[in-house]
């Protein structure tokens, strides 16, 4: 089974043309994604957006299925913002849209609250995923309006579910099964009310690249009038290899140029690194494995996890601890799990996200601080993932 992630991301917002503010947030940490649209006025809804991206920060619950889990930190960002509207007088009535995407297997997760969209763009054809929660949505579903008489209804803008009017909100989950090439947008209303869906399909088939994408389509926003704030969210589903479970190579830093690290160029789109890493040549035994001694220490730190686990509790603690190593490939991935395997050639650990860079693109005196199977919490494992795919780790 091959395992699919999203290789090429893209973020953008723009204030627009007739706001003096701009209410949206936006968050963008494979696999988990989100659009925000706040609403109260001053700066009553950028709060309570920026409130509702980042209870992402945390990550996802542990327990229940995919949709139920992403819906749980929805809910977590609805009770925070209903809080603190209620006991801070300058954000009263303040509340957000959501849209939240999980890439998760080969399914991608959405929750939804509002008429913030997520879109699936598949074979140069544009498909809505959620639905508008919106009082012309609504009038439409009834058969009150048509497709064209709600496009241009002066009534478009008012919703009818939100984060934060309520302690507890109704959210709106689904997965839809998603293949290699895939690319899957989410927006603020202030895209969709100012171009159509067909136009958005066009701009997405014509773009060359992701980023080139969201230009345009901020860019054609801002054309037909730009009346609100604009943001938009794209990433790209590509598969990376067999779902086989690799055991994490251990990298180890190799020599440097001139008493230095090479210095890295302008970092390739996530696709062409990944091409790029067909030529990595893996480290040999002697890199590998540890020596004699490592082995000894391995097998006994092995044996008394094993211990632990029997005793209670460690299956449960070794659920919260998470490493970055590399897979069979040579590509930079990130385990949950204990960097071991026990007797008989059971891991400890388990595949949580392969990324989109080679070993061999990290300068060579950082990786072996980087990729030395350091036991992290999930929240530390992902900054470091998503520094290492923005380049931002630098000798």
């Amino acid at each position: 089974m091959s395992i699919l992630r999203a290789a090429e991301t893209t973020q953008r917002t723009d204030t627009g043309r007739q706001r003096r503010g701009n209410e949206d947030s936006a968050f963008v940490r494979a696999p988990v994604f989100a659009v925000a649209d706040g609403m109260g006025g001053a700066q009553a809804g950028e709060v309570a957006s920026q409130l509702a991206v980042e209870a992402f920060e945390a990550g996802l619950p542990e327990d229940g299925s995919p949709e139920e889990r992403l819906a749980e930190v929805v809910q977590r960002a609805n009770r925070r913002i209903h809080e603190l509207s209620r006991t801070q007088h300058e954000h009263a009535g303040m509340g957000t849209t959501l849209t939240a995407a999980y890439l998760d297997g080969g399914h991608v997760v959405i929750a939804h609250v509002g008429d913030s969209r997520a879109y699936l763009f598949r074979d140069g054809q544009l498909v809505r995923l959620t639905q508008d929660h919106s009082l012309v949505e609504e009038l439409r579903q009834r058969g009150k309006l048509t497709e064209e008489e709600a496009a241009e209804h002066p009534q478009r803008s008012i919703i009818t579910r939100a984060l934060g009017p309520e302690p507890d909100v109704q959210v709106d989950t689904l997965s839809q099964a998603v293949r290699s090439g895939d690319v899957i947008l989410l927006c603020s209303d202030g895209l969709t009310s100012m171009i159509s869906e067909k136009q958005v399909r066009q701009i997405l088939a014509d773009a060359p690249t992701l980023q080139a994408a969201g230009d345009a389509l901020i860019d054609g926003a801002n054309a037909a009038g730009g009346k609100d704030n604009i943001t938009v969210v794209l990433f790209r589903v590509e598969e990376v290899g067999d779902g086989v479970l690799d055991q994490p190579t251990m990298v180890t830093a190799g020599p440097q140029r001139n008493g230095a690290a090479a210095a890295t160029a302008e970092r390739p789109a996530p696709a062409a690194r990944l091409a790029r890493t067909q030529g990595f040549t893996r480290p040999s035994e002697r890199e590998r494995h540890f020596g004699r001694l490592g082995k000894t220490v391995a097998a006994l730190v092995a044996v008394a996890a094993v211990v632990f686990l029997i005793g209670g509790g460690g299956y449960l603690a070794s659920r919260q601890l998470y490493f970055l190593g590399t897979n069979g490939q040579g590509i930079v991935t990130v385990y949950r799990g204990f960097p071991y395997v026990l007797p008989f050639g059971v891991p400890m650990y388990e595949t949580s996200y392969v990324s989109g860079v080679a070993a061999s693109e990290i300068p060579s005196d950082r990786r072996s601080t980087l990729l030395n199977h350091d036991l992290r919490s999930q929240s530390s494992a992902t900054n470091l993932i998503n520094s290492i795919e923005r380049g931002q780790i630098s000798g």
